[in-house]
């Protein structure tokens, strides 16, 4: 008869409480990696009392396990809210919220949920841990934009400084055989027929002869040189490669994935 009463008693505490009874359903598909089923089920929880932590809570747990970050750090960042669960609980859900951000390389996000936990929970190991290492994380790659912007700067710096003096030189070299040329052509006007084409040598011809055989008239002036020399755009080359060669290691690094330690209760 006190079997009888108590299985009377339970299910109507179930009829009353569905979500009690879904919560425990997606635990047992959790159990077995049954991850998408056990998210139905605390779904299903939640449609029956949208407040409940332990629905919400496992539901962000499920979502991870099925690498639905986003998905599983909006729930948690309802559940942190919650300031009528314990502090043992919330330190937990921020311990898993800071986890949630970090698969999404959202670094600076997850190493505030870190210390969030941590003051909550100044004991946690696991949480020392992790609060730690995104922090140094965050540290190397502030570093490493530090020194890109630098080397950046540098190669601006040596263009514009190498290129500059480069051209001026060409530009002198330029005026001074125009100059060159100017006192050769007023020396020969002296002595020039007036009827003859001022643009012409009586002993050369017409001036658009090709004497060095090269396909071109002698007198055509050839286009002035780039601005940097050889040495220069191999420098400027080689400093170009090595930025690739930065930003590809950096995305490499970030397609392998790092795995944080922890995950307490997923």
């Amino acid at each position: 008869m006190l079997c009888v009463a108590l299985g009377f008693s339970l299910d109507a505490v179930a009829q009353r409480m569905p979500e009690r009874g879904l919560v425990r359903q997606g635990n047992r598909h959790f159990a077995k990696e049954r991850y998408e089923r056990s998210a139905d089920a605390y779904t299903e929880a939640l449609k029956h009392d949208s407040t409940s932590f332990e629905a919400r809570y496992d539901l962000a747990g499920a979502m991870f396990r099925t690498e639905r970050y986003a998905e599983a750090e909006e729930a948690l960042k309802m559940v942190v809210v919650d300031s009528l669960q314990s502090v043992e609980d919330r330190a937990e859900a921020y311990f898993n919220l800071g986890n949630a951000q970090f698969a999404q390389q959202k670094l600076q996000e997850a190493l505030q949920s870190f210390r969030s936990s941590l003051i909550l929970n100044p004991d946690d190991m696991e949480a020392k841990y992790n609060y730690a290492y995104t922090k140094k994380l965050l540290e190397q790659n502030q570093n490493q934009n530090q020194n890109q912007d630098q080397n950046q700067d540098q190669n601006q710096d040596q263009n514009q400084n190498g290129g500059g003096g480069q051209n001026d030189q060409n530009q002198d070299q330029n005026q001074d055989q125009n100059d060159k040329n100017n006192n050769d052509n007023n020396n020969g006007d002296q002595n020039q027929d007036p009827n003859q084409n001022p643009n012409q040598d009586p002993n050369k011809g017409d001036g658009n002869e090709d004497k060095d055989g090269d396909g071109k008239p002698d007198n055509e002036q050839q286009p002035p040189r780039s601005g940097m020399n050889e040495e220069q755009q191999q420098q400027l080359l080689n400093a170009i490669q090595a930025q690739e060669d930065k930003t590809q290691e950096k995305l490499d690094e970030k397609a392998k994935g790092v795995v944080i330690r922890g995950k307490k209760n997923w």
